[in-house]
């Protein structure tokens, strides 16, 4: 119900009770609520230079600031912000833009030594079709690749297209490894 005296209609719009009553609210119909908020004045009793400091508090949500290179908490060492934004672009080098964990220039000497990077199940079919290992490089690939493709290509056998699915299958295998292994650094 409307908390307006004599009103009898439901209440359901909320209005707040005042600055010092932040989770308090009056329930009122709407033509009441509209009413209210119209005479509604936040800053009513507050002096200019209050108004003022609420103001400019209200810019950086009422959070504590402090003025760049003064915070004494704020250091380069282990668990600084500092340390925190290098970790994460750690991160993302190892991880060289792809969904892939592989060792990338930004590793700390200190940090644990990275380990084989892992095969997915598509590289590895693709791996196989093409006769190469887990360690291949872009460069091994490649060379794989022009070897198969002059060893199936129908041109190459005098026109035989008995191994034409062959090579469409190494055709395949090489376009997908192509963005997936990287050579040596």
């Amino acid at each position: 119900m409307c908390e307006r005296p004599e009103c009898q209609n439901k209440g359901p719009h909320r209005a707040p009770k005042g600055r010092g009553n932040g989770k308090e609210y009056w329930h009122f119909c709407l033509d009441h609520v509209r009413e209210y908020n119209q005479s509604y004045n936040f800053f009513q009793g507050m002096d200019d230079d209050a108004v003022a400091r609420y103001q400019k508090d209200a810019l950086t949500g009422h959070r504590p600031t402090w003025k760049t290179g003064v915070n004494s908490n704020a250091t380069n060492g282990e668990g600084s912000a500092q340390a925190d934004l290098d970790a994460a672009f750690d991160l993302f080098s190892e991880l060289n833009g792809r969904g892939r964990w592989r060792p990338g220039p930004g590793v700390h000497a200190g940090r644990a030594k990275l380990e084989a990077r892992k095969i997915f199940n598509a590289e590895r079919k693709a791996l196989q079709v093409m006769g190469l290992g887990a360690e291949a490089t872009l460069r091994d690939v490649k060379a794989k690749y022009k070897a198969l493709v002059k060893q199936h290509h129908p041109d190459a056998n005098g026109g035989d297209r008995s191994s034409e699915d062959r090579l469409i299958e190494i055709i395949k295998a090489y376009n997908y490894l192509k963005t997936v292994v990287r050579d040596a650094r």
